[in-house]
């Protein structure tokens, strides 16, 4: 158990949150989310004991084993991929060492009587037993398996790791926690750097782990595979629910809802109660009473509700200019850079109002194909032609360059809207996380991933007929990709996009290009038609580095049931039903409860509400399966 006790922390005086509050466990799996700048990574840091804390506790066991994956790299390394992820078992070659010093030593007494030799042969049989539990010698074979799941091949775990960019970096350090077996896991952004083939098989392997993970990720779906409760940090507290993410905002959002509507009645009250004390301030006669008010006016707990305007607006591009039926014509490309070739003989036609996902391994030459397309880079052989009128519009990381360094935040998009949306400016920045004071910054004071968001924002408002958009949600939080998704629905024009994030990309193209092996690979149709055809060709990969499941079921025979055991079921079924209309009672009872605006912020009556609707689900899963064995 992991105890997160009322922890507060502040800068420079003001508190970024106090009085966050919650207990973990054994096989938790929890999805640490909140805006940016609510100080997710802060609380996992103070987690890790990277930083101090103002107020509270933070309560763990003795001896707990914890790993921690942060977003930025540490020292560079000289030695090779498995090298380095064998690092993860330094407590194995310590013991190693030991051992053979023990041994060394042993062999060299002759006083095989003395109580000194049999505590040496003890000291020797405990370390021995504890290499064999730590399965010493299948340790490299497990090294192999986790970087190739995460996307090495077995032939780069010999090169040396400083020949790979950071993103590979991070999945080396990744590999050795994951190869250390933490009881703790705390994850900060574990997605970033990884494909949606890595990604399926780190969802994979988490889900089968059986310490406890606290992660933090932009990543909806990887949120809603892996976690099975999820902590918010808001409002300057904790909200928490056993809910995996969707499920999570799902009862967010009536609790949203109720709170609103208490919201709504205390401020009528406090308006009465404001009224009478202005109204009769003066009064002598009513003097009793109006500081009767002032005092209950202090003691009143106002009701916060966190309004989240930037996941309800909608954005839509300028209706764009028509282009061509041909947007861009690749011919026979081939690049090479100096002796690497990247991309072999590639023919490619992109049509008009197509939207497009280009998928596959971080490094086989996606970006670069972008990059030809919009002419940063040449190709070595081969031709790439834009059709009539294409008014194209280029995002990637370095496209921040573009913006005008001595404009203040506000002016770079006030300067380009348009109509309606003028009115909006403030809140499409803040959709694009940019609120307060933010605004009137000058933008060469922006870092690299606020100006890459004030770029991404920019672009939204220029009339293009086709966009290239290379990873445009690098530096967005969830609510911030809904918005730009939707804007990218409704657009009118034709796209390019490349993209890992499943959820991002769902329902927005309608045909998959995979790079992969210096070819392209078309698939007509979306990101789950792509996953469920490639995920057949990498399940062998898939099968042999994910961990085996906790429980193994065992295999049942096939046979004809005698009546007892027919019985036997239909007596579960009646039991489980039984069960089922108590559950359903209790939770209607407690929604009438929390329909009162009194309950409006009874949060243990919302987890008690929680838990039920778990244990009805369960049920009722149990409660179908026993209506198949039934009819079987």
């Amino acid at each position: 158990m992991v105890s997160i006790e009322n922890v507060g922390v502040s800068f420079n005086g003001n508190f970024l949150y106090r009085g966050v509050n919650f207990q973990i466990k054994n096989g938790d799996r929890v999805g640490l989310i909140g805006k940016n700048g609510a100080g997710k990574s802060t609380l996992l840091k103070c987690m890790a004991g990277m930083q101090s804390y103002d107020e509270g506790n933070i309560v763990m066991p003795k001896n707990l084993r914890m790993g921690y994956l942060k977003q930025d790299l540490g020292e560079q390394v000289e030695g090779s991929v498995l090298e380095e992820a064998m690092l993860a078992f330094e407590e194995t070659d310590l013991i190693q060492k030991q051992l053979d010093d023990l041994s060394s030593l042993i062999a060299t007494r002759e006083d095989y009587e003395s109580e000194d030799y049999a505590n040496l042969i003890q000291k020797i049989s405990d370390l021995g037993e504890q290499l064999s539990m730590m399965d010493a010698d299948s340790q490299e074979g497990k090294a192999e398996k986790i970087l190739i799941g995460l996307g090495f091949t077995r032939e780069e775990l010999g090169r040396k790791i400083r020949t790979f960019s950071g993103g590979w970096r991070m999945r080396v350090e990744l590999a050795k926690i994951l190869l250390q077996e933490p009881d703790l896991l705390l994850l900060d952004e574990p997605t970033n750097h990884l494909d949606i083939v890595s990604i399926q098989w780190l969802e994979r392997y988490l889900k089968n782990y059986s310490g406890i993970i606290v992660l933090i990720s932009h990543d909806q779906e990887f949120l809603d595979q892996v976690t099975n409760r999820t902590v918010e940090l808001v409002n300057q507290s904790s909200m928490d629910m056993p809910l995996p993410y969707s499920k999570y905002l799902e009862q967010k959002a009536v609790q949203i809802d109720l709170l609103k509507a208490s919201k709504e009645n205390q401020d009528k009250k406090i308006e009465e109660m404001e009224r009478f004390i202005e109204r009769f301030r003066s009064k002598a006669t009513k003097a009793k009473q109006v500081q009767s008010r002032i005092k209950l006016l202090d003691k009143v707990d106002r009701i916060i509700v966190d309004e989240e305007v930037v996941s309800t607006m909608k954005i839509r591009f300028p209706e764009p200019p028509r282009a061509g039926k041909q947007i861009v014509t690749i011919e026979n490309i081939t690049k090479h850079f100096e002796e690497k070739e990247v991309l072999n003989n590639i023919d490619v036609i992109i049509g008009r109002e197509e939207k497009i996902a280009f998928l596959g391994k971080n490094g086989e030459g996606k970006s670069t194909l972008l990059k030809m397309i919009v002419g940063e880079l040449q190709p070595t052989n081969g031709k790439i032609e834009l059709g009539h009128n294409v008014n194209m519009g280029y995002y990637a990381q370095n496209q921040a360059e573009e913006l005008d360094l001595n404009k203040t935040v506000f002016a770079t998009i006030d300067d380009i809207a348009k109509g309606d949306i003028r009115k909006k400016v403030r809140d499409l920045l803040g959709a694009f996380l940019f609120s307060g004071e933010d605004v009137e910054k000058q933008v060469k004071v922006l870092s690299g991933g606020e100006k890459a968001r004030l770029a991404l924002c920019k672009l939204l408002l220029e009339p293009y007929n086709f966009l290239v958009l290379d990873e445009p949600t690098n530096h967005l939080d969830i609510q911030s990709k809904e918005i730009l998704k939707d804007a990218l629905a409704n657009y009118q024009g034709s796209m390019v996009i490349v993209s890992h994030d499943r959820a991002f990309l769902r329902g927005l193209s309608n045909k998959i290009f995979e790079v992969k092996n210096k070819k392209i690979r078309e698939f007509v149709g979306d990101i789950d038609y792509y996953v469920s055809q490639t995920t057949q060709t990498e399940n062998d990969i898939l099968k042999q580095t994910t961990p085996a499941p906790k429980v193994v079921k065992p295999v049942v025979e096939v046979k004809k049931r005698p009546d007892a055991e027919i019985k036997q079921v239909k007596n579960k079924i009646n039991k489980l039903e039984k069960e089922i209309e108590e559950i359903e009672i209790e939770i209607k009872n407690l929604e009438n409860l929390l329909s009162m605006s009194e309950n409006a912020t009874n949060f243990n009556l919302f987890n008690q509400h929680s838990d039920l609707t778990k244990k009805l689900n369960q049920l009722t899963k149990e409660w179908e399966q026993c209506i198949e064995n039934l009819e079987g």
